[in-house]
């Protein structure tokens, strides 16, 4: 009968792990390890984006890239559990609707 050498299983355990470290977070990971809801993606759609890419003014959350306007009390807009701001449009496209807009808690 054959019996691996525990050595040798320790070896292919360390490696598999140190490869699966290695590996980025899945697609639909925040950078900082939370997941995005799944109504808000659909492993491609969210991302990190900076404070340079929204703008608050009195009418909601304005996306530059795409001057589209999310009323700050619109269902869309959710808190950023990491104070970042990420956003989340159809196919992940930076012409694409908003899905959902994590925005940070104000003063953070």
């Amino acid at each position: 009968m054959f019996a691996p050498c525990p050595s040798r299983v320790a070896f292919a355990v360390a490696v598999s792990t140190g490869l699966l470290a290695a590996l980025p977070a899945r697609a639909h990971d925040a950078r900082s390890g939370w997941i995005y809801p799944l109504e808000c993606c659909s492993n491609y759609d969210c991302r990190e984006v900076g404070d340079a890419d929204i703008d608050e003014g009195p009418q909601g959350y304005v996306i530059r890239t795409t001057g589209e306007v999310i009323p700050m009390t619109d269902a869309k807009v959710k808190m950023s559990p990491d104070g970042e701001f990420h956003w989340c449009s159809r196919g992940g496209k930076q012409d694409g609707a908003t899905i959902c807009l994590f925005v940070p808690p104000r003063g953070y």
